[in-house]
């Protein structure tokens, strides 16, 4: 039976690198038109049909909504073949809608995998998050603190002033206070516009990206992405369920979810050992965009495995179509 089978992170990895170039290819030619629904469909679609190639018994714990309002990669669906393992997938077929329909840096596609029933069934509703790259004792920072608090600890870990610490926030109405309070410290802030599963690995790879922290509120299931990509690549990440209103509350109990102040740490987020996958849509930071040239398309793609700590960074060129 697919349950009793063992999750072969080496041998799937490969498989789920391809899903996450499908989706990034299948959304190249809506880069900058302005369609964001056109662009995230023709991703949805994509990453879908080579799911559905893979050997497994794949579930969507973290995906596109609720089976009502998506039609595909919903959360619940099954995918795969259903002759291999049993397993978890969290998904977001295209991270920055709006970012690939303006033509604007880090748009991405993203999928990891996991044994089932090792993610968290996190709603889809609004989790603050916390994350700092690796190196650091256990809770250097917490959600306790407050933002001014977290610059100064982080900086006493790092040995250097508060000045030269730089916290990624999501620039949103909401997030106006902290970014005050933030920058009471001295502390430079990098606002971005979306996509803050790419602002969380921004503080794995802080020698690259210049990020040492990042904060604030946005999507809980984009959170349980980025644990997935820092379980494999270090660092951690602490994430708290936000709840506006009842219907939010019963999303939560739907999933499972009893305690609905509780703190989760990346290990709690992600239980098992996982398998990471992210294509670049548009180049940024972390990755290089799509490449057109005559004759031929270029695709660079995030590949992680947490069981081993490797990143594997992969160029795949292909004949246009």
């Amino acid at each position: 039976m697919a349950d009793k089978q063992e999750f072969q992170d080496r041998l799937l990895s490969l498989g789920l690198a391809r899903v996450s170039e499908a989706a990034a290819l299948a959304s190249a030619k809506l880069i900058g038109r302005g369609d964001e629904k056109a662009a995230d469909q023709a991703a949805v679609n994509a990453m879908r049909d080579q799911l559905n190639l893979l050997d497994i018994a794949g579930v969507v714990v973290i995906g596109e909504g609720e089976r009502d309002e998506a039609p595909m990669l919903f959360i619940g669906e099954e995918v795969g073949t259903g002759k291999g393992p049993a397993v978890d997938i969290a998904l977001d077929p295209l991270e920055g809608t709006t970012l690939t329909a303006k033509d604007m840096p880090n748009a991405l596609t993203v999928i990891a995998m996991a044994p089932r029933g090792t993610l968290l069934h996190a709603p889809d509703v609004y989790m603050d998050k916390l994350a700092i790259g690796p190196g650091f004792a256990v809770d250097t920072v917490t959600l306790e603190m407050s933002p001014a608090e977290r610059v100064h600890a982080l900086a006493a870990a790092k040995g250097c002033k508060p000045e030269d610490i730089t916290v990624c926030v999501l620039e949103r109405p909401r997030h106006e206070a902290m970014i005050e309070a933030l920058r009471s410290t001295g502390a430079a802030i990098r606002l971005i516009t979306d996509g803050d599963v790419a602002g969380v690995i921004h503080c794995a790879e802080a020698e690259i990206t210049g990020i040492d922290m990042y904060m604030g509120s946005g999507g809980a299931p984009e959170g349980v992405l980025a644990a997935s990509a820092l379980k494999c690549m270090g660092g951690q990440i602490y994430g708290r369920l936000l709840f506006r209103n009842d219907d939010e509350r019963g999303r939560a109990a739907k999933a499972g979810i009893t305690d609905l102040n509780r703190v989760y740490t990346r290990d709690e987020m992600v239980t098992a050992d996982v398998i990471f996958a992210a294509t670049g849509v548009t180049s940024g930071s972390i990755l290089a965009g799509i490449k057109s040239e005559p004759g031929w398309i270029t695709t660079e793609t995030l590949l992680m495995r947490s069981k081993t700590r490797s990143v594997r960074r992969m160029t795949y060129r292909c004949p246009a179509r």
